[in-house]
Protein backbone atom coordinates (compact mmCIF):
# COMPACT_ATOMS: atom_id res chain seq x y z
CA UNK A 1 0.00 0.00 0.00
CA UNK A 2 1.58 3.47 -0.65
CA UNK A 3 1.28 6.54 0.89
CA UNK A 4 -1.56 8.01 -1.22
CA UNK A 5 -3.49 4.90 -0.63
CA UNK A 6 -2.77 5.32 2.79
CA UNK A 7 -4.01 8.86 3.29
CA UNK A 8 -7.47 7.70 1.60
CA UNK A 9 -7.75 4.99 4.03
CA UNK A 10 -9.93 5.97 7.28
CA UNK A 11 -7.61 5.75 9.58
CA UNK A 12 -5.38 8.10 8.58
CA UNK A 13 -8.05 10.91 8.45
CA UNK A 14 -7.44 13.48 11.01
CA UNK A 15 -11.04 13.46 11.94
CA UNK A 16 -10.85 9.92 13.38
CA UNK A 17 -8.38 10.99 15.83
CA UNK A 18 -9.69 14.27 16.83
CA UNK A 19 -11.98 13.77 19.74
CA UNK A 20 -8.59 11.88 20.99
CA UNK A 21 -6.31 14.74 20.28
CA UNK A 22 -8.45 16.94 22.14
CA UNK A 23 -8.24 15.32 25.11
CA UNK A 24 -4.74 14.00 25.01
CA UNK A 25 -3.72 17.79 24.55
CA UNK A 26 -5.79 18.94 27.84
CA UNK A 27 -4.28 15.74 29.41
CA UNK A 28 -0.62 15.97 28.34
CA UNK A 29 -0.66 19.86 28.05
CA UNK A 30 3.16 20.25 30.22
CA UNK A 31 4.44 17.37 28.42
CA UNK A 32 3.63 18.42 25.01
CA UNK A 33 4.47 22.57 25.86
CA UNK A 34 8.40 21.35 25.79
CA UNK A 35 10.25 21.65 22.90
CA UNK A 36 9.98 18.27 21.12
CA UNK A 37 7.50 17.20 23.57
CA UNK A 38 5.59 14.19 22.23
CA UNK A 39 2.73 12.16 23.56
CA UNK A 40 2.69 8.21 22.32
CA UNK A 41 -0.01 5.58 22.80
CA UNK A 42 -1.51 2.16 21.23
CA UNK A 43 -4.59 1.15 20.00
CA UNK A 44 -5.57 -2.39 19.24
CA UNK A 45 -8.99 -3.72 18.80
CA UNK A 46 -9.18 -5.51 21.78
CA UNK A 47 -7.20 -3.26 24.59
CA UNK A 48 -5.58 0.36 24.56
CA UNK A 49 -2.80 2.41 26.19
CA UNK A 50 -2.96 5.71 26.04
CA UNK A 51 -1.76 8.74 28.71
CA UNK A 52 -5.29 9.24 29.92
CA UNK A 53 -7.01 9.64 33.42
CA UNK A 54 -9.98 8.49 31.79
CA UNK A 55 -8.89 5.40 29.25
CA UNK A 56 -12.40 4.41 28.04
CA UNK A 57 -13.98 7.22 26.11
CA UNK A 58 -15.29 8.01 23.15
CA UNK A 59 -12.33 9.24 21.16
CA UNK A 60 -10.88 6.07 22.08
CA UNK A 61 -13.44 3.63 21.13
CA UNK A 62 -14.06 5.67 17.81
CA UNK A 63 -10.25 4.41 16.85
CA UNK A 64 -11.27 1.20 17.79
CA UNK A 65 -14.45 1.39 15.40
CA UNK A 66 -11.98 2.07 12.72
CA UNK A 67 -9.21 -0.57 13.49
CA UNK A 68 -12.12 -3.05 13.24
CA UNK A 69 -13.25 -1.96 9.93
CA UNK A 70 -10.72 -1.78 8.08
CA UNK A 71 -9.03 -4.92 9.37
CA UNK A 72 -6.31 -3.49 11.24
CA UNK A 73 -4.36 -4.95 14.10
CA UNK A 74 -3.28 -1.97 15.93
CA UNK A 75 -1.55 1.48 15.46
CA UNK A 76 0.68 2.93 17.77
CA UNK A 77 0.55 6.84 17.11
CA UNK A 78 3.10 9.64 18.20
CA UNK A 79 1.62 13.27 18.80
CA UNK A 80 3.33 16.30 18.67
CA UNK A 81 1.54 19.91 18.72
CA UNK A 82 2.17 23.60 18.42
CA UNK A 83 0.37 26.36 20.48
CA UNK A 84 -1.54 27.61 17.87
CA UNK A 85 -2.83 23.90 17.94
CA UNK A 86 -0.81 22.87 14.59
CA UNK A 87 -0.70 18.95 14.78
CA UNK A 88 1.00 16.16 13.58
CA UNK A 89 0.55 12.72 14.05
CA UNK A 90 2.86 9.64 13.43
CA UNK A 91 1.04 6.58 12.82
CA UNK A 92 2.81 3.01 12.95
CA UNK A 93 1.02 -0.07 11.95
CA UNK A 94 2.53 -3.65 11.83
CA UNK A 95 2.59 -6.08 8.85
CA UNK A 96 1.75 -9.79 8.87
CA UNK A 97 5.97 -10.13 9.82
CA UNK A 98 5.33 -7.95 13.05
CA UNK A 99 4.21 -9.69 16.32
CA UNK A 100 2.68 -7.10 18.79
CA UNK A 101 5.11 -6.03 20.97
CA UNK A 102 5.01 -4.61 24.78
CA UNK A 103 4.52 -1.25 25.49
CA UNK A 104 4.70 0.62 22.16
CA UNK A 105 7.56 -0.88 20.13
CA UNK A 106 6.76 -3.78 17.59
CA UNK A 107 7.74 -7.45 19.01
CA UNK A 108 9.21 -10.27 17.14
CA UNK A 109 9.78 -9.77 13.66
CA UNK A 110 9.47 -12.68 11.39
CA UNK A 111 11.86 -12.68 8.87
CA UNK A 112 11.11 -16.40 6.92
CA UNK A 113 6.85 -16.89 6.02
CA UNK A 114 5.83 -18.96 8.67
CA UNK A 115 8.84 -19.58 10.55
CA UNK A 116 8.32 -21.03 13.75
CA UNK A 117 10.78 -21.64 17.16
CA UNK A 118 12.66 -24.36 17.63
CA UNK A 119 10.92 -25.86 20.22
CA UNK A 120 7.61 -25.85 18.11
CA UNK A 121 9.24 -27.33 15.49
CA UNK A 122 10.46 -30.22 17.47
CA UNK A 123 8.49 -33.90 17.23
CA UNK A 124 8.34 -36.38 19.66
CA UNK A 125 10.96 -38.76 20.43
CA UNK A 126 9.45 -42.17 19.66
CA UNK A 127 8.68 -44.60 22.82
CA UNK A 128 8.92 -48.25 21.27
CA UNK A 129 8.31 -50.07 24.95
CA UNK A 130 5.27 -47.69 25.50
CA UNK A 131 1.95 -49.54 25.74
CA UNK A 132 -1.51 -48.73 27.67
CA UNK A 133 -1.93 -48.65 30.87
CA UNK A 134 -3.56 -52.15 32.94
CA UNK A 135 -6.16 -50.12 34.00
CA UNK A 136 -7.24 -49.05 30.67
CA UNK A 137 -10.77 -50.33 30.65
CA UNK A 138 -13.12 -49.35 28.10
CA UNK A 139 -15.98 -51.09 28.91
CA UNK A 140 -15.89 -50.19 32.45
CA UNK A 141 -15.82 -46.54 31.59
CA UNK A 142 -18.69 -46.99 29.22
CA UNK A 143 -20.51 -48.97 32.39
CA UNK A 144 -19.23 -46.00 34.78
CA UNK A 145 -20.64 -43.20 32.57
CA UNK A 146 -24.12 -44.82 31.24
CA UNK A 147 -24.68 -45.16 35.28
CA UNK A 148 -23.72 -41.59 36.06
CA UNK A 149 -25.64 -40.46 32.83
CA UNK A 150 -28.66 -42.37 32.43
CA UNK A 151 -30.31 -41.36 28.93
CA UNK A 152 -27.43 -39.65 27.82
CA UNK A 153 -27.34 -39.49 23.58
CA UNK A 154 -24.96 -40.88 22.44
CA UNK A 155 -22.69 -40.16 19.43
CA UNK A 156 -23.21 -42.79 16.64
CA UNK A 157 -20.20 -44.75 15.01
CA UNK A 158 -20.78 -42.91 11.80
CA UNK A 159 -20.48 -39.56 13.98
CA UNK A 160 -16.98 -41.34 15.77
CA UNK A 161 -15.83 -42.25 12.15
CA UNK A 162 -16.55 -38.64 10.90
CA UNK A 163 -14.00 -37.22 13.48
CA UNK A 164 -11.31 -39.98 13.27
CA UNK A 165 -11.05 -38.66 9.46
CA UNK A 166 -11.29 -34.54 10.45
CA UNK A 167 -8.70 -35.25 12.96
CA UNK A 168 -6.52 -37.15 10.71
CA UNK A 169 -6.32 -40.37 13.83
CA UNK A 170 -8.16 -42.70 14.99
CA UNK A 171 -9.35 -42.22 18.48
CA UNK A 172 -8.24 -44.49 21.20
CA UNK A 173 -10.92 -47.17 22.61
CA UNK A 174 -11.43 -45.41 25.53
CA UNK A 175 -12.21 -42.16 23.98
CA UNK A 176 -14.41 -43.93 21.75
CA UNK A 177 -16.23 -45.27 24.48
CA UNK A 178 -16.88 -42.13 26.30
CA UNK A 179 -18.32 -40.48 23.01
CA UNK A 180 -20.60 -43.55 22.56
CA UNK A 181 -22.11 -43.06 25.41
CA UNK A 182 -22.46 -39.34 25.43
CA UNK A 183 -21.83 -36.85 22.33
CA UNK A 184 -21.52 -33.84 24.92
CA UNK A 185 -24.08 -31.50 22.68
CA UNK A 186 -25.31 -28.21 24.52
CA UNK A 187 -28.51 -29.04 22.53
CA UNK A 188 -29.00 -32.13 24.02
CA UNK A 189 -29.33 -30.63 27.48
CA UNK A 190 -31.93 -27.93 26.34
CA UNK A 191 -30.26 -25.38 27.65
CA UNK A 192 -30.08 -26.23 31.29
CA UNK A 193 -27.05 -25.29 32.72
CA UNK A 194 -27.60 -27.41 36.15
CA UNK A 195 -27.42 -29.89 33.35
CA UNK A 196 -24.39 -29.25 31.51
CA UNK A 197 -23.05 -29.10 35.39
CA UNK A 198 -24.44 -32.27 35.95
CA UNK A 199 -22.68 -33.90 32.65
CA UNK A 200 -19.26 -31.91 33.50
CA UNK A 201 -19.32 -33.73 37.05
CA UNK A 202 -19.71 -36.91 35.40
CA UNK A 203 -16.97 -36.96 32.73
CA UNK A 204 -14.88 -35.29 35.18
CA UNK A 205 -14.48 -32.29 32.70
CA UNK A 206 -16.03 -30.13 30.32
CA UNK A 207 -16.36 -32.49 27.30
CA UNK A 208 -16.14 -30.83 24.04
CA UNK A 209 -18.51 -32.78 21.25
CA UNK A 210 -17.05 -34.57 18.56
CA UNK A 211 -16.78 -31.68 15.86
CA UNK A 212 -14.45 -30.12 18.99
CA UNK A 213 -11.99 -32.41 18.97
CA UNK A 214 -8.46 -30.99 18.07
CA UNK A 215 -4.79 -32.30 18.21
CA UNK A 216 -2.73 -30.35 19.98
CA UNK A 217 0.14 -29.55 17.93
CA UNK A 218 2.42 -27.13 18.27
CA UNK A 219 0.65 -24.43 16.16
CA UNK A 220 -2.37 -24.92 18.38
CA UNK A 221 0.01 -23.47 21.77
CA UNK A 222 0.41 -19.64 20.49
CA UNK A 223 3.74 -17.77 21.95
CA UNK A 224 5.09 -14.85 21.15
CA UNK A 225 8.30 -15.53 19.10
CA UNK A 226 10.51 -13.64 21.48
CA UNK A 227 9.08 -16.28 24.88
CA UNK A 228 8.62 -19.49 22.38
CA UNK A 229 12.50 -18.87 21.12
CA UNK A 230 13.72 -18.99 24.66
CA UNK A 231 12.11 -22.38 25.78
CA UNK A 232 13.99 -25.00 25.46
CA UNK A 233 12.30 -28.93 24.88
CA UNK A 234 13.65 -31.03 27.71
CA UNK A 235 12.37 -34.76 28.51
CA UNK A 236 14.11 -36.44 31.43
CA UNK A 237 14.27 -40.41 31.26
CA UNK A 238 11.81 -40.79 34.09
CA UNK A 239 9.08 -38.74 32.66
CA UNK A 240 6.11 -39.57 31.75
CA UNK A 241 5.51 -36.79 29.20
CA UNK A 242 7.10 -35.21 26.75
CA UNK A 243 8.08 -32.19 27.37
CA UNK A 244 6.52 -30.45 24.30
CA UNK A 245 5.02 -27.58 22.98
CA UNK A 246 2.32 -29.97 21.41
CA UNK A 247 2.13 -32.99 19.80
CA UNK A 248 0.55 -34.94 16.63
CA UNK A 249 -0.42 -37.61 19.41
CA UNK A 250 -2.32 -35.27 21.69
CA UNK A 251 -5.80 -34.96 21.72
CA UNK A 252 -7.49 -32.44 23.37
CA UNK A 253 -11.02 -33.47 24.82
CA UNK A 254 -12.27 -31.48 27.08
CA UNK A 255 -11.34 -28.37 29.64
CA UNK A 256 -11.13 -28.42 33.28
CA UNK A 257 -13.29 -25.07 33.98
CA UNK A 258 -10.31 -23.37 34.12
CA UNK A 259 -8.87 -22.84 30.55
CA UNK A 260 -6.50 -25.73 30.68
CA UNK A 261 -7.32 -28.56 28.12
CA UNK A 262 -7.11 -32.21 29.16
CA UNK A 263 -5.91 -34.72 26.21
CA UNK A 264 -5.41 -37.89 25.63
CA UNK A 265 -1.48 -38.60 25.22
CA UNK A 266 -0.11 -41.15 22.37
CA UNK A 267 2.84 -40.06 22.32
CA UNK A 268 4.04 -40.43 25.95
CA UNK A 269 7.51 -40.23 27.82
CA UNK A 270 9.70 -42.61 28.34
CA UNK A 271 7.47 -43.95 32.10
CA UNK A 272 4.59 -42.77 30.56
CA UNK A 273 1.63 -44.79 28.86
CA UNK A 274 -0.01 -44.83 25.58
CA UNK A 275 -3.80 -43.23 26.42
CA UNK A 276 -2.83 -41.50 29.27
CA UNK A 277 -4.63 -38.70 29.80
CA UNK A 278 -2.38 -35.11 30.48
CA UNK A 279 -3.21 -31.62 31.61
CA UNK A 280 -1.83 -28.86 28.91
CA UNK A 281 -1.90 -25.67 30.98
CA UNK A 282 -2.85 -22.28 29.61
CA UNK A 283 -0.42 -20.60 31.86
CA UNK A 284 2.60 -22.59 30.24
CA UNK A 285 4.66 -23.13 26.77
CA UNK A 286 6.18 -26.19 27.00
CA UNK A 287 5.14 -29.46 28.64
CA UNK A 288 2.25 -31.19 30.02
CA UNK A 289 1.31 -32.82 33.57
CA UNK A 290 0.08 -36.04 33.98
CA UNK A 291 -3.89 -36.46 35.13
CA UNK A 292 -4.04 -40.26 35.28
CA UNK A 293 -2.56 -43.29 33.34
CA UNK A 294 -5.89 -43.97 31.16
CA UNK A 295 -9.24 -42.23 30.81
CA UNK A 296 -10.72 -44.85 32.91
CA UNK A 297 -8.79 -44.24 35.93
CA UNK A 298 -10.03 -40.00 35.33
CA UNK A 299 -13.23 -41.22 35.18
CA UNK A 300 -12.80 -43.09 38.24
CA UNK A 301 -11.02 -40.75 40.38
CA UNK A 302 -7.53 -42.50 40.39
CA UNK A 303 -4.90 -39.81 39.85
CA UNK A 304 -1.32 -40.29 39.23
CA UNK A 305 1.67 -38.97 41.01
CA UNK A 306 4.40 -38.35 38.99
CA UNK A 307 7.96 -38.94 40.59
CA UNK A 308 10.56 -36.48 40.37
CA UNK A 309 13.28 -38.77 40.15
CA UNK A 310 16.79 -38.35 41.67
CA UNK A 311 18.67 -38.93 38.04
CA UNK A 312 21.16 -36.20 37.83
CA UNK A 313 19.73 -32.98 35.40
CA UNK A 314 21.92 -32.04 32.58
CA UNK A 315 23.26 -28.37 32.19
CA UNK A 316 19.93 -26.53 31.44
CA UNK A 317 19.60 -25.78 27.34
CA UNK A 318 18.36 -22.40 28.42
CA UNK A 319 20.27 -19.77 30.43
CA UNK A 320 21.12 -16.57 32.12
CA UNK A 321 24.29 -14.10 32.45
CA UNK A 322 25.02 -10.67 33.53
CA UNK A 323 28.51 -10.23 33.48
CA UNK A 324 31.77 -12.60 31.64
CA UNK A 325 31.77 -14.95 34.38
CA UNK A 326 28.41 -15.92 34.89
CA UNK A 327 28.89 -16.18 31.04
CA UNK A 328 31.26 -18.59 31.37
CA UNK A 329 29.60 -20.94 33.54
CA UNK A 330 26.47 -21.30 31.42
CA UNK A 331 28.49 -22.01 28.53
CA UNK A 332 28.07 -25.76 27.62
CA UNK A 333 27.25 -28.14 24.70
CA UNK A 334 24.02 -28.22 25.25
CA UNK A 335 23.04 -24.57 25.33
CA UNK A 336 20.22 -23.30 22.95
CA UNK A 337 18.63 -19.97 24.43
CA UNK A 338 20.54 -17.37 26.20
CA UNK A 339 19.63 -14.13 28.14
CA UNK A 340 21.86 -11.40 28.63
CA UNK A 341 21.80 -8.39 31.32
CA UNK A 342 24.37 -6.48 32.30
CA UNK A 343 22.77 -5.23 35.50
CA UNK A 344 24.88 -2.19 35.08
CA UNK A 345 28.17 -4.02 34.72
CA UNK A 346 30.70 -4.41 32.72
CA UNK A 347 29.48 -5.50 29.07
CA UNK A 348 30.42 -8.67 28.02
CA UNK A 349 32.22 -10.52 25.07
CA UNK A 350 30.49 -13.27 23.04
CA UNK A 351 33.76 -14.87 22.47
CA UNK A 352 32.87 -17.90 25.03
CA UNK A 353 29.72 -18.19 22.84
CA UNK A 354 31.59 -18.98 19.20
CA UNK A 355 31.31 -22.69 17.76
CA UNK A 356 28.35 -23.55 20.41
CA UNK A 357 26.63 -26.15 18.34
CA UNK A 358 23.27 -25.88 19.71
CA UNK A 359 23.09 -22.12 20.58
CA UNK A 360 20.38 -20.91 18.42
CA UNK A 361 18.61 -18.02 20.69
CA UNK A 362 20.44 -14.71 22.21
CA UNK A 363 18.60 -11.86 23.53
CA UNK A 364 20.92 -9.32 25.11
CA UNK A 365 19.76 -6.23 26.88
CA UNK A 366 20.91 -2.81 25.44
CA UNK A 367 24.52 -2.16 26.73
CA UNK A 368 25.28 -5.60 27.38
CA UNK A 369 27.41 -6.54 24.79
CA UNK A 370 31.18 -5.11 24.49
CA UNK A 371 31.40 -5.56 20.58
CA UNK A 372 28.03 -5.82 18.91
CA UNK A 373 29.55 -6.90 15.91
CA UNK A 374 30.92 -10.42 17.77
CA UNK A 375 27.11 -11.89 16.81
CA UNK A 376 28.56 -12.47 13.09
CA UNK A 377 30.56 -15.46 14.95
CA UNK A 378 27.24 -16.73 16.27
CA UNK A 379 26.68 -18.86 13.07
CA UNK A 380 23.79 -21.06 14.63
CA UNK A 381 21.11 -18.09 15.64
CA UNK A 382 17.91 -18.45 14.51
CA UNK A 383 16.48 -15.75 17.00
CA UNK A 384 17.96 -12.55 18.05
CA UNK A 385 17.09 -9.83 20.32
CA UNK A 386 19.59 -6.89 20.51
CA UNK A 387 19.12 -2.91 21.43
CA UNK A 388 18.75 -0.53 19.04
CA UNK A 389 22.18 0.85 19.12
CA UNK A 390 23.26 -2.76 18.96
CA UNK A 391 21.37 -3.62 15.38
CA UNK A 392 22.54 -0.57 14.60
CA UNK A 393 26.32 -1.67 14.88
CA UNK A 394 25.45 -4.36 13.18
CA UNK A 395 23.65 -3.11 10.09
CA UNK A 396 26.07 -0.71 9.52
CA UNK A 397 29.04 -3.75 9.55
CA UNK A 398 26.81 -5.52 7.41
CA UNK A 399 27.50 -8.33 9.48
CA UNK A 400 23.41 -9.25 10.86
CA UNK A 401 23.80 -13.27 10.49
CA UNK A 402 22.36 -14.27 7.60
CA UNK A 403 20.18 -17.01 9.00
CA UNK A 404 18.00 -15.59 11.65
CA UNK A 405 14.51 -16.24 11.53
CA UNK A 406 13.31 -13.95 13.34
CA UNK A 407 14.55 -11.00 15.08
CA UNK A 408 13.58 -8.29 18.19
CA UNK A 409 14.61 -4.87 19.15
CA UNK A 410 14.91 -4.47 22.19
CA UNK A 411 14.73 -0.62 23.65
CA UNK A 412 13.65 0.56 26.91
CA UNK A 413 9.62 1.98 27.39
CA UNK A 414 10.32 5.44 26.49
CA UNK A 415 12.27 5.03 23.20
CA UNK A 416 11.27 6.71 20.23
CA UNK A 417 8.74 4.55 18.45
CA UNK A 418 9.07 6.45 15.12
CA UNK A 419 13.13 5.41 15.23
CA UNK A 420 12.84 1.58 16.38
CA UNK A 421 9.81 1.57 13.42
CA UNK A 422 12.88 2.55 11.11
CA UNK A 423 15.39 -0.19 12.32
CA UNK A 424 12.71 -2.68 12.37
CA UNK A 425 12.24 -1.81 8.62
CA UNK A 426 15.63 -2.12 7.64
CA UNK A 427 16.20 -5.64 8.80
CA UNK A 428 12.01 -6.94 7.56
CA UNK A 429 13.66 -5.40 3.96
CA UNK A 430 16.92 -7.23 4.42
CA UNK A 431 14.70 -10.43 4.30
CA UNK A 432 12.16 -8.88 1.88
CA UNK A 433 9.38 -9.50 4.61
CA UNK A 434 6.57 -6.59 4.60
CA UNK A 435 7.24 -3.24 6.54
CA UNK A 436 5.62 -1.73 9.27
CA UNK A 437 3.54 1.49 7.50
CA UNK A 438 4.86 4.53 8.91
CA UNK A 439 2.90 7.24 7.84
CA UNK A 440 2.40 11.37 8.98
CA UNK A 441 -1.02 12.61 9.75
CA UNK A 442 -1.50 16.77 9.81
CA UNK A 443 -4.14 18.37 10.97
CA UNK A 444 -5.46 21.90 13.02
CA UNK A 445 -6.89 21.83 16.65
CA UNK A 446 -6.87 25.40 17.17
CA UNK A 447 -5.72 27.25 20.28
CA UNK A 448 -5.73 25.22 23.03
Amino acid sequence: MNDQENRRSSIHAFATWEPLLRLLRVENAERLAVPGGRVVGRITRSGWSVPLKQMHNDGVLRVVDVLVKDDISAVTFVMETEATGRTRLHLLIPSRAVELGFGFNPGALVLVEDALPEPWRRLPEPSPRAVSAPSADPALLERTVRGRLPGAVGATEAEIAAAESRLGIPLPEELKALYRVTRAQWADWSGDYEAASRHSEAVRCELFSLEGLYVAEPTTRECPWNHAAMEAVETRPSAAVQGLAGSPGWIAFGDNGGGDRLAVDLTPGPHGHIGQVILISHEEDIGARLLADSLTDLLLDRLATESGGAEPHPPAPTSFAHNQETLGSAVHPGLEALTLNARGGRPVSLTPLVGLPRLRSLAAQPGTLADPVEVAGLTGLEYLELGSQEWGALLDADAVPQGLLAAAVNGPFDEDPVTVAGLANELLALWGRPRITQTVVEGDLGPA
